[in-house]
């Protein structure tokens, strides 16, 4: 029998070897095994007696609740084996095997547990499996794990009582765990349990003394029934206390529902916002820790579905790789004969890869990534995956058959050379694919590859976005285009040469590759990057393209189109008969121009035209959302043509633009709300659109569907009821996974839609465990509503302590992102450090999407253009004087953090507001000077340096005089940042110490990119959050020997800067 695999989300990264260094050194397995008619429960211990770690597995059958060893394991695989001996191997530097053969080394009456390990760091990607075997009798190592700090079982896995107990006695007493930032200013995570440490003092449980085992087997059994006889008290108790909870957990455990209100809700509530978290402050619930917060203990489980089409068109299958299915590693699923999210023996299937692992030239091959040609007959397979950029990677490529259930490597002649990007052809027969930055393909009627191009190199791209392509206009690896009928490939070449190098040092790891020569390893490693800052020469790109019948690479003489140093190339979308729309921009992104390009005639003409500038001083998104829709007369569709996002009345809506040389839009919606990443799909059969909107408040996300005329939109989900939603659809659009995201708990489901006359509805997730957990805990109450600042509506949420008293006086932490077209505001599901703010501390949290963000409408989106800080943060400082001015805040206690350009926010609003409101703040990684930050976002937003001088230096933070009136603030930067460099953090401190201005704190992370992960370093950010806030908001900073301002000190004046 065979468990099937949870997998965590871990955003933390650690290397193979940081792991095979724990692993390797271990002292010894222990664990603890108890059983019921219905549960195995195994708990294993690997501990490292060199670094003085451990390693815990808590597994159940048939459900794995829970893994520790910090943030080093993204994700753990355990699987019940059976009666088998086996050992542990090296295959590669990069993994450990577990290779199963039928020679018991133990007495067959014992179980086995293969724990699949998952890392990754610093742009490496590994994979751990250890055989950890079940026993009781093997206790060596234990004195050493006694007497350090362990790892303690989360609160919220069913173990037994017995197995607490065991656990209690032989780890004493908990240790704080690592958790991971997943290189999103929103996203703070991890995993861990509450220890009961004391956030103020630092103290935790002291260490139980070592007693001998006999007497131990005493404490245990005498223990066990003491803690039975507690349980069954205690699980009454628990009862009443969930019946008293379960109707509100089941509704929702954090968020509110969403209140318009004209002003700061009120000190009884939210106004008319349905805001609470469903339960009362009570003694009897736990307060979330900071590690619980930081290891996102709360996260929601969450499923994807891989949609594939079938070899005849067949919607509704998925595809499906599950590590541990015996003979049906990776195949196609009709999701329909799915239940509950599983398949079972009644599921229609079909198998493409029996085993999860091949030979090839006698080495075992483990594939990581997998892509079915059309015809299901073949398989693309990647090996020895190794990160590059955010998005890009490089792996081995091999072509799995499934009829034969062999392999070939997709160059036999160069089989184990790293490749960039493959991808298969439509019709199921060729692979192109990028290698050492050139293209190739590989026919399969043909034991052989053939060279597309032969120039790329170090600063010549085909095929593959260069660094700032990748990050901020294609977010992915990939700038390569199949025409639908196969016999034409577009894609892109870059050219880097005029582009200057940003050197980012290593200090303490290797990133360059080079290979430094004796004598000269004590020097830092430089990474050259091509980085083109704000005015600096960007990439030259242009599009070609590859007739794979007549094997011959071409170009395309575009009348119309911008030149070479004045163009962007934003999206490409092939239409049939060899036609291909590119859409263009010039440099700084608000001359939008969509170009019709005839691969036959090898000619092509600009079909459309739009001045964002002239018609809203606005920009251009590079998204990737248009969906070219096929005549088909039969059904009404007379012509081919597109559908785009347009601008409308001042909002972002959908239009079909058809014929596709047209250039006049019929408009499919209207209104005063704006689409979300639309279309989300196309039906074009029954003629539907379907998209997600922010139609009813701007924090809020629905499913609806419209016609192709733009009558009849029907929603998909309840409008009427708060929701925050996502969807993907099946290939033909006949089905959809629905998330439900918040504000409640999330859960999935998998349905038909309107026009599928085949009605299916298939819950596959409902986090009951965690609908359950939440009612345990003190959570805060969050509120949504709007105010009303300049003649602009301002979304605001706010969370407050559940046991909010409004005789009380309460300190604020503001908490923005707020970059152009961005979004914090909404009704998500989260339980992270602010809710632990909220709650624990007993902090306000409030976060305001003031002009420059989305879905409020352009005329407040667009102001904020050329001038990028100024209206942002004035919106924040308004905000924090309504609050300052409630009678149930401290107004010396408002603070305000962010990361990335929401560290910029802070600091920028900081040196507006100069101490007159805000008190304290905590910059990560921000921006200080948009000039150092790269060409491609920063000119879509502020111009060109040259075309705008004046905006760039007063978006600049500068005024170090006004940043000394705040009481104290903190700056944390990684030395290895490569998207937003130090240089901005270094550039400030050299202005603050020209100027003498000392209030402030400052933290380096030697290596760390702009997540700030390298070496623990993750949990010290927002440790360090977390403790200096603390610290301000009890005045600690206050007692500093020069506090500024001095409260009985007039201020000094802030001179205003040309």
């Amino acid at each position: 029998m065979c468990q099937s695999p949870v997998w965590w989300p871990n955003g933390d990264t650690r290397s193979d070897n940081h792991l095979k260094r724990r692993l390797s050194a271990s002292a010894g397995t222990h664990s603890y095994h108890t059983r019921s008619t219905s549960t195995s429960i195994t708990t294993t211990t690997t501990t490292s007696a060199s670094k003085g770690r451990s390693v815990s597995a808590i597994s159940t059958t048939p459900d794995i609740f829970t893994h520790r060893y910090g943030r080093s394991l993204s994700s753990i695989t355990v699987i019940q084996l059976g009666s088998y001996g086996g050992e542990c191997d090296y295959t590669d530097k990069r993994s450990l095997r577990f290779s199963i053969d039928n020679r018991p080394t133990v007495p067959a009456t014992k179980t086995y547990a293969l724990v699949k390990m998952h890392t990754h760091e610093d742009d490496e990607h590994a994979e751990q499996t250890q055989l950890l075997s079940e026993h009781q009798e093997d206790m060596n190592g234990d004195d050493e794990r006694r007497s350090e700090r362990g790892n303690s079982i989360d609160s919220s896995s069913t173990v037994s009582a017995s197995l607490l107990m065991m656990d209690k006695l032989n780890e004493g007493h908990r240790v704080r765990n690592n958790g991971g930032y997943t290189d999103n200013e929103h996203d703070f995570n991890g995993d861990e349990s509450d220890d009961g440490f004391s956030l103020e003092n630092g103290q935790g449980g002291a260490p139980l003394p070592y007693k001998p085992w006999p007497l131990r087997r005493t404490l245990m059994v005498w223990g066990t029934v003491a803690l039975i006889v507690a349980v069954f008290v205690v699980g009454i108790i628990m009862s009443m206390l969930s019946d008293r909870h379960a109707a509100a957990a089941a509704k929702g455990a954090v968020s509110s529902g969403s209140a318009f209100n004209s002003s700061i809700p009120n000190a009884a509530g939210a106004g008319n916002s349905s805001s609470s978290s469903g339960k009362n402050s009570d003694a009897t619930l736990i307060d979330i820790t900071f590690e619980q917060a930081w290891r996102r203990d709360f996260s929601p489980r969450h499923h994807s579905i891989s949609w594939i089409a079938g070899p005849n068109g067949e919607d509704g299958l998925m595809l499906v790789m599950e590590q541990n299915s015996v003979g049906e590693y990776l195949r196609v699923e009709d999701v329909t004969t799915r239940r509950n999210g599983v398949s079972s023996q009644q599921t229609k299937k079909t198998i493409l890869m029996k085993n999860p692992s091949f030979r090839y030239d006698s080495n075992t091959i483990q594939p990581e990534k997998a892509w079915p040609s059309r015809d299901l007959k073949k398989i693309l397979v990647m090996s020895h995956y190794e990160k590059n950029w955010r998005h890009s990677f490089t792996g081995i490529y091999w072509i799995f058959d499934v009829e034969k259930q062999e392999a070939q490597p997709l160059d036999p002649h160069d089989p184990y050379s790293r490749i960039q990007l493959a991808s298969w052809s439509p019709n199921s027969d060729a692979i192109v694919f990028t290698r050492g930055n050139n293209m190739f393909i590989r026919k399969l009627s043909e034991q052989k590859v053939t060279q597309l191009t032969t120039d790329g190199g170090k600063e010549l791209f085909y095929g593959v976005p260069d660094w700032v392509y990748e990050e901020e206009v294609f977010t992915g690896n990939s700038v390569t285009w199949w025409s639908n009928d196969g016999k034409h490939i577009a894609f892109l070449r870059t050219n880097e040469t005029a582009v200057p190098d940003y050197p980012v040092q290593y200090f303490l790891s290797s990133h360059s590759g080079k290979k430094p020569l004796p004598g000269q390893e004590n020097y830092p490693d430089v990474l050259d990057i091509k980085y083109p800052k704000a005015g600096a020469p960007n990439p030259i790109v242009d599009i070609q393209f590859y007739d794979v019948e007549k094997d011959e690479v071409f170009s395309v003489d575009i009348d119309g189109e911008f030149p070479d140093d004045d163009r962007l190339i934003i999206e490409v979308v092939w239409a049939s008969g060899g036609q291909v729309l590119v859409r263009e921009t010039n440099r700084e992104s608000d001359v939008l121009k969509i170009i019709l390009v005839d691969t036959n005639e090898r000619t092509g003409n600009v079909v459309r035209s739009e001045d964002i500038q002239q018609l809203d001083g606005g920009w251009v998104e590079p998204t990737q959302y248009t969906r070219y829709i096929p005549a088909d007369p039969e059904n009404g569709v007379e012509a081919d043509g597109y559908i785009d996002t347009v601008i409308f009345e001042n909002h972002d809506h959908l239009a079909l633009f058809s014929p596709i040389n047209s250039s006049e839009p019929i408009m499919l919606t209207k209104g005063d709300w704006e689409v979300v990443d639309a279309p989300s799909a196309v039906d074009v059969k029954n003629r539907l659109v379907y998209f997600v909107a922010a139609r009813d408040k701007p924090w809020k996300r629905h499913v609806y569907s419209v016609n192709f005329d733009g009558t009849e939109i029907k929603e998909i989900t309840k409008t009427a009821e708060d929701g925050y939603y996502a969807v993907s659809f099946s290939h033909g659009a006949g089905y959809a996974l629905l998330d439900y995201k918040g504000p409640n708990v999330p859960w999935q489901k998998v349905i038909s839609t309107p026009s599928n006359e085949h009605k299916y509805e298939d819950v596959i997730e409902i986090n009951h465990d965690l609908v359950e957990m939440v009612t345990r805990y003190n959570l805060p109450v969050v509120t949504y509503y709007e105010v009303e600042i300049d003649g602009f509506s301002v979304p605001i949420m706010e969370a407050r302590p559940a046991n909010f008293d409004p005789k009380k006086k309460y300190p604020v932490l503001f908490h923005p992102y707020a970059g152009p077209n961005s979004q914090s505001v909404n009704q998500a599901f989260s339980i992270d450090f602010h809710t632990y703010a909220a709650a624990t501390l007993g902090y306000i949290v409030v976060t305001v999407d003031g002009r420059g963000t989305g879905f409020v409408g352009r005329k407040a989106r667009c102001i904020v253009r050329g001038q990028l800080g100024k209206w942002e943060t004035h919106d924040q400082i308004a905000v924090a004087k309504m609050y300052a001015a409630q009678p149930y805040v401290d107004e010396k206690r408002i603070a305000i953090w962010g990361w990335s350009y929401g560290g910029f926010m802070t600091l920028k609003t900081l040196e507006q507001d100069a101490g007159e409101t805000f008190s304290y703040g905590m910059a990560v990684a921000p921006v200080t000077d948009f000039s150092f930050y790269d060409s491609i976002y920063t000119e879509r937003y502020m111009h060109t340096p040259q075309h705008n001088p004046d905006g760039y230096l007063h978006t600049s933070i500068r005024n170090t005089t006004a940043l000394g009136q705040s009481v104290r603030f903190l700056i944390m930067h990684g030395t290895g940042d490569d998207n937003v460099h130090v240089q901005n953090t270094l550039t400030l401190l050299d202005k603050l110490d020209l100027d003498g201005i000392d209030n402030y704190d400052v933290h380096i992370f030697p290596d760390s990119d702009h997540s700030i992960f390298f070496h623990n370093a993750n949990r010290m950010v927002y440790g360090r959050l977390n403790d200096w806030l603390i610290n301000a908001f009890n005045g600690e900073w206050l007692q500093t020997a020069h506090p500024l301002p001095k409260p009985s000190v007039i201020r000094r004046a802030v001179p205003a800067l040309p």
